[in-house]
């Protein structure tokens, strides 16, 4: 797959030794070619272990910085060692590695794409304060970005060229900043965003990031997350 050749697929990973070794194998097998990084974000198990054994290039960082910093460092080592393309993947197995081709052939016309659960693909649904964050967070960014969007949170997204560079330096690390924060900042700098539809899967082991305490104040945490974005002086483009 010549498109794949100069991409990196970046996996965060928390704790999550009982199914990223299958989820790297799946990923090296789907994609001939590709590149895997795994990010061990602070893991106390043998994630890094589990992600080294099946093919994956491991980092292992100190502490737990949270998605947000894990892929600051994805794009920093994408940089560094000369891939043009970033794909943000999950390590818990939910996120299809088939559909990674497509995301990059985006890359064509758009600097950033979106995996979208709720583009009318596959079943995936939330529910409660999560949902009613997701809609209106959704349209805000969609006005900021100029393009229809419906799922600003995904944690699937593919980054051009232009983007990977821009991300190595400013990526925000704080709670929400991997989704709400990036999308705004990079709008506000003039790269473009668009989506793709894709499916969710159920985790394949490992234990939920989200629980009901989380989910309730998860309305309150988006919106300070946008709050922030807005708050903070545009990046100038480098086209």
């Amino acid at each position: 797959m010549p498109l794949l050749e100069k991409t990196l697929i970046v996996m965060p990973a928390f704790n999550e030794e009982e199914v990223v070794g299958a989820v790297v194998t799946e990923v090296l097998t789907t994609l001939p070619g590709v590149a895997c990084l795994v990010v061990s974000d602070g893991s106390t198990d043998r994630t890094a272990e589990a992600a080294a054994r099946a093919g994956a290039v491991v980092l292992t960082l100190p502490f737990n910085l949270g998605v947000g910093g894990a892929m600051r460092l994805g794009f920093l080592y994408a940089v560094s060692n000369g891939f043009d393309n970033v794909v943000q993947l999950d390590a818990d197995g939910q996120h299809d590695p088939r559909n990674v081709p497509e995301l990059v052939a985006r890359l064509d016309t758009a600097d950033i794409v979106i995996g979208a659960r709720f583009a009318g693909t596959g079943d995936y649904e939330v529910s409660g304060p999560r949902k009613w964050a997701m809609k209106l967070l959704s349209t805000i960014i969609s006005k900021i970005a100029k393009t229809p969007l419906t799922d600003v949170t995904s944690g699937f997204k593919a980054a051009g060229p232009r983007a990977v560079q821009l991300f190595s330096v400013h990526y925000p690390a704080e709670y929400l900043g991997d989704t709400i924060e990036s999308l705004v900042l990079a709008s506000r700098a003039g790269y473009s965003v668009t989506q793709v539809p894709v499916g969710m899967r159920p985790r394949a082991g490992g234990v939920p990031s989200h629980n009901p305490l989380k989910s309730a104040i998860y309305l309150g945490r988006a919106g300070m997350a946008l709050i922030i974005a807005l708050w903070r002086t545009p990046i100038s483009s480098k086209r």
